[in-house]
């Protein structure tokens, strides 16, 4: 079952992002993440508190976790979008995480079917997102469900990471 996220997840939700931590510790390595600056539970109590946290459950077990929202980063700007769209019909998936224990089980395109008939429920039109360059999974999994790639440009994320971002978009 995928919902929306409740306080009493955040633990579980920062348990996710350790055992990637900890994962790409042993390798291999598919995020440009730092532990402790990005992603914390603090990122995910922000989303929460915007009404924006989903969480992927089973048996009472979290297996994964997705923010969608339509906040497009500024370097979203540099991106030659090929589908037209105003701001409030965009939605933007953020931060979509399987705990590693889960990979290889479908739990990655669950979320992202979830957050496709979300985003249309909420009026949007597009679906936008970005991953790190060297992240081959999901570099792989987007073109796979049609989402197509829009460029790859520098982000500074959050003021400490600067890497390069693939972009994709798919039509709703």
């Amino acid at each position: 079952m995928i919902r929306k996220a409740a306080t009493a997840d955040l633990p579980g939700i920062g348990g996710i992002y350790e055992a990637i931590f900890d994962q790409e510790e042993r390798g291999p390595v598919y995020t440009n993440w730092l532990r402790g600056s990005y992603p914390t539970t603090g990122d995910a109590g922000e989303a929460l508190a915007a009404g924006t946290l989903y969480v992927g459950e089973e048996n009472g077990v979290l297996w994964g976790v997705v923010n969608l929202n339509g906040v497009q980063l500024p370097e979203y700007g540099k991106i030659p979008w090929t589908i037209p769209a105003g701001r409030e019909e965009v939605g933007v998936i953020h931060t979509l995480c399987i705990h590693p224990a889960q990979s290889g089980r479908g739990r990655a395109k669950e979320l992202v079917a979830f957050c496709e008939k979300t985003a249309r429920a909420q009026g949007k039109t597009v679906i936008r997102l970005d991953t790190w360059e060297g992240n081959a999974p999901a570099n792989h999994l987007y073109p796979s469900l049609g989402y197509s790639f829009a460029g790859g440009t520098e982000f500074f994320f959050h003021g400490y990471i600067r890497e390069i971002l693939n972009c994709y978009e798919k039509k709703l």
